[in-house]
């Protein structure tokens, strides 16, 4: 098994959130966890359709990132939109 699907797996086998919580510390640093937060609330503000400069006033992201990361939001494997539709579901956010 390669090492991404054994992460994948360990990943999706973590029941609790104290579980994935405990399991991402021990696996990232402070600095990747709040990037990789950054992409997601960059993500959430793409898909909410805000533009460049309304998203790198609020999270300080460049706009080469911000590109990056819209590039993966339309054209990518739908992994960011399928989050965000669930967070925006759990989290009761519905765009008007």
């Amino acid at each position: 098994m390669c090492w991404i699907r054994s992460f994948i797996w360990c990943d999706s086998n973590l029941s609790e959130k104290d579980e994935f919580y405990d399991f991402f510390q021990d696996l990232c640093t402070i600095d990747e966890l709040h990037e990789m937060g950054q992409r997601f609330e960059v993500a959430r503000l793409l898909d909410h359709g805000e533009n460049y400069d309304a998203i790198r006033e609020s999270t300080g992201v460049s706009a080469g990132t911000i590109s990056r990361i819209k590039r993966a939001y339309q054209y990518g494997t739908g992994g960011y939109k399928l989050a965000i539709k669930r967070f925006n579901k759990l989290h009761g956010i519905i765009y008007k």
